[in-house]
C-alpha cells in the first residue's frame, strides 16, 4: 500500500491526434489529493472538466474516449496508461483539441514528461480495489477476465495471421519499474491493407511511420524495426492498463485477456462496478503524517518548469 501522488510541476507536449490528424497541446498539472485524473478543455475559454471515469465513456472506433460537460476527448488510453503505470493518482490533463496527442504511438513520451515534472507524495493513502471473486466478459473469440490475486498483474494473448505476430502471450506484473522497462515503449500498430479503409471512415488521419508500426503482408514498413520482438502484445497490455484506469482506482487482481480490445476492456470495468460483492476497498479514508511521505519519482523543482506551471 502507498500514499497518493501528484506531479511536482506542470509540463506540456505538442503533437497530433492519431485519428483526427489535428495539432494538440497536452499539459499535465498537479492536482490535490483525492482529485483523480481530470481532463480539462482548453479549446476556448470555458475550461470545462471531465473525470477519467467509466461514467463518461462513449462508443468510438479503435480508441477510448470520454464525453460530458460540453466536450469530448478521444484516444486517451496512452496518457492514462502512463499515469497509471507510474502510479500518478491526481492530475489535471489539459487539452486544446478533442483528441490526446499520439506522440510516437507508445506511452514513452508521456513517461519522460512525468519524469521531468517530478512526482510528490500527498497526505492521503491511496485506496485499492481488491478483487475477491472472478468476473468475465466474453464476446465470440474475445475474452477478458479478472481473478483474485495478491498482486496486480496482466496476462494477455493475441493471435494474428502474420509472420511477425502469430500467437503472442505476455505476463506483466505491475511496478513502476516494470512498466517503464517492459510496456511503456510498445507502439500502436496497424495493417497496410486497412489504412485506406480507415481513412475512408475519417480515422487514422494522423497516423504515420513515426507513430505507428505498419505491417505489410510479410514484414513492417518502419525502417527502425521493432523495439521488442513481441511489441504487439506489449502494446495491447499498454492499452488495457489505460482502459482499466477508468475504474477510477488502482486494482489488485489478475487480468487475463485473449484477443480483446478497448470495448471489451471497458465492459469489464463496468461489470466490476456493477458487482460490488466481487471486491473490497482497501486503505480508505486514511490521512498520513508528513514524516511518512516518500516518493521514488521525486525530482527537484526546475525553474523552467515552475515558470510553465505559473503560465
Amino acid at each position: 500500500m502507498r500514499v497518493q501522488q501528484t506531479l511536482a510541476n506542470a509540463v506540456s507536449c505538442t503533437g497530433v491526434g492519431l485519428h483526427s490528424g489535428q495539432p494538440v497541446t497536452l499539459t499535465l498539472r498537479p492536482a490535490p489529493a483525492d482529485t483523480g485524473v481530470v481532463f480539462v478543455n482548453r479549446n476556448g475559454k470555458n475550461g470545462a472538466s471531465l473525470a477519467a471515469s467509466i461514467e463518461y465513456l462513449v462508443a468510438t472506433e479503435l480508441c477510448t474516449a470520454i464525453s460530458g460537460n460540453g466536450f469530448q476527448v478521444k484516444t486517451i488510453e496512452h496518457i492514462l496508461a502512463a499515469l497509471a503505470g507510474l502510479d500518478i493518482d491526481n492530475v489535471y490533463v489539459e487539452v486544446d483539441a478533442g483528441e490526446a496527442p499520439v506522440m510516437d504511438g507508445s506511452a514513452a513520451h508521456f513517461v519522460r514528461l512525468i519524469r521531468s515534472a517530478g512526482v510528490v507524495p500527498q497526505s492521503r493513502r491511496q485506496p485499492y480495489l481488491k478483487i475477491t471473486r472472478p468476473l468475465e466478459v466474453v464476446d465470440g473469440g474475445r475474452r477478458v477476465r479478472i481473478e483474485p490475486s495478491s498482486t496486480t498483474k496482466i496476462t494477455y494473448s493475441i493471435h494474428y495471421n502474420h509472420p511477425l505476430i502469430q500467437t503472442q502471450t505476455y505476463l506483466y506484473e505491475h511496478s513502476v519499474h516494470a512498466f517503464e522497462r517492459e510496456i511503456a515503449d510498445a507502439r500502436t500498430f496497424g495493417f497496410l491493407e486497412e489504412v485506406e479503409a480507415l481513412w475512408a471512415r475519417g480515422l487514422g488521419q494522423g497516423g504515420s511511420l513515426d507513430n505507428t508500426i505498419i505491417l505489410s503482408r510479410d514484414g513492417i514498413l518502419n525502417e527502425s524495426g521493432l523495439r521488442f520482438a513481441n511489441e504487439f502484445v506489449r502494446h495491447k497490455i499498454l492499452d488495457l492498463i489505460g482502459d482499466f484506469s477508468l475504474l477510477g482506482v488502482p486494482f489488485i487482481g489478475h487480468l487475463i485477456a485473449e484477443r480483446s480490445g478497448h470495448a471489451i476492456h471497458t465492459r469489464l470495468v463496468q461489470q466490476i462496478l456493477n458487482h460490488p460483492d466481487s471486491w473490497v476497498m482497501l486503505n480508505t479514508d486514511e490521512t498520513i503524517a508528513a514524516s511518512e511521505l516518500r516518493s521514488p519519482l521525486a525530482a527537484p523543482r526546475s525553474a523552467s518548469l515552475v515558470a510553465l506551471q505559473a503560465s
